[in-house]
């Protein structure tokens, strides 16, 4: 009896441990974790002690601790939480945020943590280890390892930055410019506790220590639900006084385009008796003989157009007739010039050649015109031959003498008579 009392006790206790193992593999009791914490702008509504964090859809930690901030502090609220590893180390120090959500409409939230984007881890579970420049210029593989903080060079040429792999190129500026120990990130060794958490204060890597503050993450806050809501309804209710109004004016809008659409009615019934004459005047148009003329002019204005326009082709025609029959002639004619002309170009050569053979020939055809010229001058001041230059008479009649020139005209003949 004694003995299957004790068999019954190991295995109850055996399974009891068994459970609790399991429970605190399963809420992560044996993994390293890692406290953070945020500040809020607004409120902690919906946000409880012992309520999960999210990391992309997964629970990663829980929330610790929730408290109000010093009055005088421009954030309001401050909530702390941890993180299990491994997944505080997809926190960095640029890109991560803590972004407080609504997680459904009674008002609860949840506390979300985002992935880094760049910058460095926030905290590192590596081993870290301290060299003299010449140990490191030893390592068999130096791209293994790494730099734990930031070393400035002093021609600030190729300056390091934390966590950059070493190469022996950089060990041996350091060693130049008399740095004589640094630290090293060994990424091959894994350690089950945090070495080193960042400082945004020192801008480098410090020792981790359990009992320091945790590391602060930047809010990323929305409004409770219920807030949203109460705001939505405040504006409504602001509103509701300009939709009563908006919907009067509809409600006129209504009633004028239902007059409007009665007027419209009347005019469609009125306008029917212009339609049926547009209807007509449409079909005198596309009347292929004339539709417009036969609508623009009466019916005698119409006949005498008609018969203007025949006339009027006839004599083009007839024209066009005379036009060619004188083309024809005009032919004939010039074919009957062209004996004349080519006999007075006979002519003309023939003179250009006793011309230009007898040189006194010009001389004494102007010496005979010059001396004919005074023989005519001579016979019209003849007494005999005088009539026969006398000018023909005009019908205007000519201009009434002064007596000066009665005088002159007198004293002319005298002198033309003594003259004679």
């Amino acid at each position: 009896m004694g003995c299957f009392v004790l068999i019954a006790t190991l295995l109850l206790a055996t399974g009891f441990s068994y459970y609790v193992y399991h429970t605190a593999k399963r809420k992560g009791w044996f993994d390293i974790k890692v406290s953070y914490c945020t500040t809020l702008p607004y409120s902690a509504a919906g946000l409880r002690v012992g309520d999960p964090v999210k990391l992309m859809g997964f629970d990663v930690g829980e929330i610790t601790r929730i408290d109000t901030q010093p009055p005088e502090d421009i954030f309001n609220v401050y909530v702390e939480f941890r993180i299990r590893s491994p997944y505080f180390g997809y926190l960095w120090t640029e890109g991560s945020r803590a972004r407080v959500l609504p997680s459904d409409f009674m008002g609860n939230r949840i506390l979300e943590v985002t992935k880094g984007t760049n910058g460095v881890p926030t905290h590192l579970t590596w081993e870290i280890r301290e060299y003299t420049v010449r140990d490191a210029l030893e390592f068999p593989e130096p791209h293994r390892k790494a730099f734990l903080n930031a070393v400035n060079l002093p021609d600030q040429t190729n300056n390091i930055v934390p966590l950059q792999p070493i190469d022996r190129d950089h060990l041996q500026r350091l060693a130049e410019a008399g740095i004589d120990r640094i630290k090293v990130v060994d990424r091959a060794a894994e350690t089950k506790q945090v070495t080193a958490v960042w400082s945004v204060i020192s801008n480098c890597y410090l020792p981790y220590s359990p009992k320091a503050n945790p590391y602060w993450l930047p809010p990323d806050e929305a409004p409770a639900l219920t807030e949203r809501l109460d705001i939505m309804l405040q504006e409504i209710d602001r509103n509701l006084p300009s939709f009563f109004a908006m919907t009067n004016q509809l409600t006129e809008i209504l009633t004028n385009a239902a007059l409007l659409t009665a007027h419209a009615d009347q005019l469609l019934v009125q306008s029917q008796p212009l339609l049926t004459n547009l209807t007509t005047i449409s079909a005198i148009l596309t009347n292929a003989e004339g539709g417009l003329g036969r609508w623009l002019l009466p019916p005698d204005l119409y006949a005498q157009t008609l018969t203007t326009l025949s006339n009027a082709s006839e004599t083009l025609t007839n024209a066009s007739a005379m036009l060619v029959t004188a083309n024809t002639n005009l032919g004939a004619l010039i074919a009957q010039l062209e004996q004349p002309l080519q006999n007075l170009s006979t002519i003309i050569s023939n003179l250009n050649l006793q011309v230009q053979a007898n040189t006194n020939f010009v001389t004494t055809l102007h010496a005979l015109v010059a001396h004919t010229d005074d023989l005519i001058q001579g016979l019209k001041r003849h007494w005999l031959f005088r009539g026969a230059f006398r000018e023909k008479p005009t019908n205007v009649p000519p201009a009434k003498p002064t007596s000066s020139q009665s005088r002159d005209s007198k004293g002319a003949t005298r002198m033309r008579e003594l003259t004679r």
